[in-house]
C-alpha cells in the first residue's frame, strides 16, 4: 500500500473509532467551533499541538510556521490572529516553540537557504536583541535552545504589539498570552512567558483609537 492511502485508510478507521465511541461527535463539530485558545506553533512535524495538550478537535485554532514566529508582514498570520481574536473570541494565545527547533538552529549559521533566509532573517533579529547573552552560551544545543526561548519571547511581544490584540484587550480584557516551549526529548511543556491581556508595554507600540 501506498503511504498515501496508508493515511486515508487510518482516516477511516479514525473516523469509525469516533463514531463507534460518540454518534453525535461530527455532528457536534460540523454546526460550529469555539475554541478557548489560538495555537501559534511550529511547523515541525513532531509537535501536533492537539496531541501533546491532550486536547479534543475544535478545542484549539492552530496557526503553524517555521519556528513559530509573529511576523507583522505575515499576512497568513495576521488573517488567523484577526480571526481568532474578533470572531472566534480565543481567552488564549499560545506561542509554542520546540527545543532543537531547525528553523531556529539555521538562522544562527551564516548559510544561504535561498527564499528561506527571508523568513529566517526574522529569527537572526531575535539573536541581534540577545547577541550578548547567546554568544555567551559555549555548548551549541545549548545555545539553540536558549535562542529559543527568547525567539518564544519575542513572538509573545510581537503579538502584544497588535492593534488586533490591543484593541480586544480594551473591550474585552482578553486574550493572555503565554509562551511555551516543547521538549522533544521527554513530551513535557515549559512556561517561559505569560502576558496578562492588558499588559503596559512600551508605549511608541501602543495603539490609541
Amino acid at each position: 500500500m501506498k503511504p498515501i492511502d496508508q493515511l486515508l485508510m487510518a482516516n477511516k478507521a479514525w473516523a469509525k473509532e469516533r463514531t463507534d465511541d460518540d454518534p453525535q461527535f461530527f455532528k457536534r463539530l460540523e454546526n460550529i467551533q469555539t475554541p478557548k485558545f489560538l495555537w501559534i506553533g511550529c511547523s515541525d512535524s513532531r509537535v501536533p499541538a492537539n496531541e501533546i495538550t491532550g486536547t479534543e478537535p475544535g478545542e484549539i485554532f492552530v496557526h503553524r510556521n517555521v519556528a513559530n514566529m509573529v511576523v507583522h508582514t505575515d499576512l497568513n498570520l495576521i488573517t488567523v490572529l484577526e480571526y481568532a481574536v474578533h470572531y472566534l473570541n480565543v481567552e488564549h494565545i499560545i506561542v509554542c516553540g520546540h527545543y532543537g527547533c531547525g528553523g531556529v538552529k539555521a538562522s544562527l549559521t551564516n548559510k544561504s537557504f535561498g527564499i528561506i533566509n527571508k523568513w529566517l532573517r526574522n529569527i537572526k533579529d531575535v539573536h541581534r536583541f540577545h547577541a550578548d547573552e547567546v554568544e555567551a552560551i559555549t555548548d551549541e544545543d545549548a545555545r539553540v535552545d536558549r535562542m529559543v526561548e527568547l525567539n518564544v519571547q519575542e513572538q509573545v511581544m510581537n503579538l502584544a504589539k497588535t492593534s488586533i490584540v490591543q484593541k480586544a484587550w480594551r473591550e474585552r480584557q482578553a486574550p493572555h498570552l503565554h509562551g511555551w516551549v516543547y521538549g522533544l526529548s521527554d513530551g513535557l511543556i515549559k512556561t517561559v512567558c505569560d502576558l496578562p491581556a492588558g499588559t503596559r508595554i512600551d508605549p511608541l507600540y501602543e495603539f490609541y483609537e
